[in-house]
């Protein structure tokens, strides 16, 4: 099949981009606002860009809580939710105006070199300095989604996940985003050399 993004008359009842790019990794975004208050939010569009130095960069559709915080504080924090977390994650991303920690029911943890706090059970947190947004705009040259790139300044690693000098990724089970409503677990590890 072929269609083109445009007109995204494919046909099919759920739009399948979202199940061609995978898997997704999740970042789940903590911030504080300019007053103080926790957020917590996952989102599925999100990646590392650069080795050295650490640049990570996440999609937001419209200006939500996060992207405001990000914007107004210039810090914010990268969660890596693992299997154990799912339920808390996506309790998280309802849109409230409570805190999310609570209401998931997470223990915040203090971070070294910003002020957001962490989720303490999370197995890798990415303190992260705010760098820029970039606008995403349609057809119309309207904007409604940004990307937000930001610098790893610190990172934690839960100690029992690193082991013979390697972090043991199976062993986190992070979750990704698939398409539509599904996720998946990264389980099955294999290496390969490049020549």
């Amino acid at each position: 099949m072929f269609y083109d993004t445009a007109s995204n008359a494919h046909g099919l009842p759920l739009d399948p981009f979202y199940a061609l790019v995978v898997p997704r990794p999740i970042a789940w975004i903590s911030t504080l606002s300019i007053t103080g208050k926790a957020n917590l939010a996952p989102y599925s569009f999100y990646n590392a860009f650069s080795h050295n130095p650490h640049y990570v960069a996440f999609g937001s559709s419209g200006k939500k809580h996060s992207l405001t915080n990000i914007e107004e504080t210039g810090e914010f924090v990268v969660n890596i939710p693992s299997f154990a977390l799912r339920e808390a994650m996506n309790v998280s991303s309802l849109t409230t105006s409570e805190d999310e920690f609570a209401l998931a029911g997470l223990e915040k943890a203090s971070c070294r070199l910003i002020k957001p706090p962490r989720v303490a059970a999370s197995p890798v947190s990415l303190e992260c300095k705010y760098y820029q947004t970039v606008p995403l705009p349609n057809d119309a040259g309207e904007v409604s989604d940004y990307m937000v790139i930001g610098r790893v300044v610190g990172v934690h690693i839960a100690d029992e996940f690193i082991k013979d000098g390697r972090v043991d990724t199976a062993a986190m089970a992070p979750i990704s985003r698939l398409g539509y409503a599904e996720y998946a677990t990264v389980e099955n590890i294999w290496r390969m050399r490049r020549p």
